[in-house]
């Protein structure tokens, strides 16, 4: 299948970097493989992905919230 323009829409797999057809035949889109595809959900699923946070700062704080010490 194709897309209305007539040509095959590839992108970069976000697993292995190589080629994956962003397209419904491709049931593991946007990655090229189920391989691919499970790396990836293991590594959410083990929380490998993560996003440093700072912890905020006293002006952010609520000034109605109970104080912690």
């Amino acid at each position: 299948m194709t897309s209305p323009t007539g040509t095959r829409r590839l992108v970069k797999c976000p697993g292995c970097g190589g080629d994956s057809l962003y397209a419904p035949e491709n049931p593991f889109r946007p990655f090229c493989s189920e391989r691919c595809k499970n790396a990836d959900f293991g590594a959410w699923a083990t929380e490998s992905y993560r996003i440093d946070a700072k912890p905020p700062a006293p002006e952010d704080e609520d000034p109605d919230a109970p104080h912690r010490h």
